[in-house]
């Protein structure tokens, strides 16, 4: 017989013993997401996976009623500061309530929750979890899921950056799809005085968060589907007609759900990694392409990049709004149906946009047997400038794995760390891909285009290195960040050659692969590379992403370039280009 005292010792050593083993069930069913070795790679970067924040998320999803309902756990070990706190980003919240936490318990025990910011949530941990130890959170939510935006198939529609901030349809319902980014409450990395890292601000990306395992369930009506990062575990019907679908993720930033009616899928493998593309119906052609165009990314870019660290990698087409092409997390990527339809039928970019004069114009130029460069009518070199773009905003998004994907750095207050790295990204994908050749005349065409398109319709110059809610809209951040400052890339290559380049930025990936990197880090890394050259190299990053020199440096807006840099033997008059350039401002809210 074993005394009272002994018993109470083991019961305890049992019930902890049995938590841990769940805990460990948990991790194991993550880590499948990973390739193999790809553990002890993180591991000498993060110590053991296993103390890793997990999150266990249950979501029940309506999409006729465009609400979701659920319950998200989430466990932490303090690993370098005693936790008092834990907080939640909600990132769905930036623009009016729209996902509410309520029924908070930390520990088991019910807790208040204290709004500090629309997007962010506060409890406390009393007693306080000290480094070593292990703390549990779990809160109730129920979302309401706005209405998507009208006329986001259209690519002029989607693709004009003028609108207010917003989350470019991130958290939005239409009749088929629903795009849930956020709805998964996340503990914000932490600054060294313990306050979180700032919130979106309605220009650029949303969030992202330390590397976390998680498991999740979403239940969806029959007929719809569900699509998420991770390993998916099954799908099982319930008792109320719904289905539950089950996912396991590791070493992720964030955790988007997205939910679809009516869409078909195409997969490949590629070097270990299964590649799924998932499409509407009416868009299978394109969705074919953007599955070749994402398993050709994977494949261009691992060999010089380095291995990602997942053996799943999905794109989606989603109905982005706002401006955006795509939108990147980690082991999957979505592209906007305005890129699908676009590329499906270019004629449909003049439907509903005050552009008919433009394509009377160019079915005249047609008529009186005006080429492209190539020998294309002018309407076919539209359809390639939108298959390029198609395939541009694919290698982009691929890009984004390494960078803000395995190399972390803040999206909010440092967006140019990570967004002008992975723009230029997409243009080595093109060159290595393709030929260094096309991918000068997409530098062209998709950065110093941009660039002065933005200036000719009256934007100002201004500096990249500044938080997203320093910009006064999309559209600047876009000609800044994504036009401007990547040729900061350009011309530190050619001053520093092809082998220095290359040898810094595979060092960057290596050296802060699942850490976070600060806006020097590359540049520093690069300097490495190439001896003597630090002082020249920021110098040159201060003037592409500090100083305004933009018109100096990529010269003014020339209508003829931006339509392929000749017209055969005809060039646009004066008076014809002034016109297209003031049917463009008015298309794009220019003054």
């Amino acid at each position: 017989m074993i005394p009272a005292a002994r018993w109470m010792v083991l019961a305890l050593f049992l019930s902890a013993a049995q938590a841990l083993a769940a805990d460990n069930a948990e991790v194991q069913l993550c880590l499948q997401h990973l390739k193999p070795g790809e553990r002890e790679k993180a591991e000498k970067a993060l110590g053991s996976l296993e103390e890793l924040p997990l999150y266990r998320v249950q979501l029940q999803v309506d999409p006729t009623g465009r609400e979701v309902k659920g319950r998200v756990e989430v466990e932490v070990t303090a690993r370098k500061r005693t936790i008092s706190e834990l907080f939640l980003r909600v990132t769905p919240n930036a623009q009016g309530r729209k996902v509410t936490l309520s029924e908070a318990k930390v520990a088991g025990q019910a807790v208040a929750i204290e709004r500090p910011e629309p997007t962010l949530i506060r409890v406390p941990v009393n007693p306080p979890v000290e480094s070593g130890g292990r703390v549990k959170l779990e809160v109730s939510l129920q979302a309401s899921v706005p209405r998507a935006k009208e006329n986001v198939g259209s690519l002029l529609g989607a693709l004009g950056a003028s609108g207010p901030p917003g989350d470019y349809g991130a958290f939005s319902a239409a009749p088929d799809f629903l795009s849930l980014v956020g709805i998964v409450p996340m503990l914000p990395p932490l600054h060294a005085d313990g306050t979180p890292w700032a919130g979106p601000s309605g220009i650029g990306d949303l969030a992202l968060y330390e590397p976390s395992n998680v498991v999740a369930t979403v239940t969806v009506p029959s007929g719809w589907k569900v699509h998420a990062t991770g390993v998916a575990l099954g799908e099982v019907p319930e008792k109320t007609e719904g289905v539950r679908f089950s996912f396991a993720a590791s070493l992720v930033r964030d955790f988007p759900v997205f939910v679809s009616q009516g869409y078909q899928s195409a997969t490949r493998t590629v070097g270990g990694v299964t590649v799924e593309s998932f499409f509407s119906a009416r868009d299978a052609k394109v969705g074919q392409r953007v599955l070749q165009y994402t398993a050709s990314a994977l494949e261009t870019f691992e060999p010089k990049l380095g291995a990602l660290p997942y053996k799943h990698f999905r794109v989606v087409e989603a109905p982005l709004s706002d401006g955006a092409g795509g939108m990147e997390f980690q082991g999957l990527i979505t592209v906007g149906t305005s890129l699908y339809r676009g590329a499906a039928d270019p004629n449909s970019i003049f439907e509903g946009s005050g552009l008919g004069m433009f394509k009377d114009m160019l079915q005249q130029m047609q008529s009186i047997g005006v080429t492209m460069p190539g020998g294309e009518d002018p309407l076919q070199n539209i359809a390639k400038t939108i298959e390029r773009t198609l395939e541009f905003t694919v290698a982009h998004e691929v890009g984004h794995q390494y960078f803000a994907g395995l190399v972390g750095t803040d999206p909010i207050k440092e967006p140019v760390a990570d967004e002008a790295l992975t723009q230029y990204s997409a243009l080595l994908y093109y060159e290595w891909a393709h030929s260094q050749a096309d991918a000068e005349a997409l530098r062209q065409e998709a950065l110093v285009a941009a660039y002065q398109m933005y200036r000719m319709m009256g934007g100002v110059d201004g500096p990249a290195q500044r938080p997203t809610e320093e910009f006064g809209s999309s559209m600047e951040y876009g000609a800044i960040v994504y036009g401007k400052a990547p040729n900061f890339y350009h011309f530190a290559r050619k001053q520093v050659g092809d082998t220095a380049f290359f040898k810094g930025l595979r060092s960057y990936v290596d050296t802060y692969r699942y850490k976070w990197a600060c806006l020097d880090c590359f540049r520093k890394e690069l300097a490495k590379a190439s001896p003597g050259s630090g002082s020249s190299l920021e110098r040159l990053q201060s003037r592409w992403w500090k100083g305004t020199h933009g018109d100096e440096d990529l010269g003014a807006f020339d209508f003829n370039s931006l339509m392929g840099g000749s017209m055969g033997d005809m060039k646009l008059d004066a008076e014809t280009q002034k016109m297209m350039e003031e049917m463009l401002k008015g298309m794009t809210g220019g003054e």
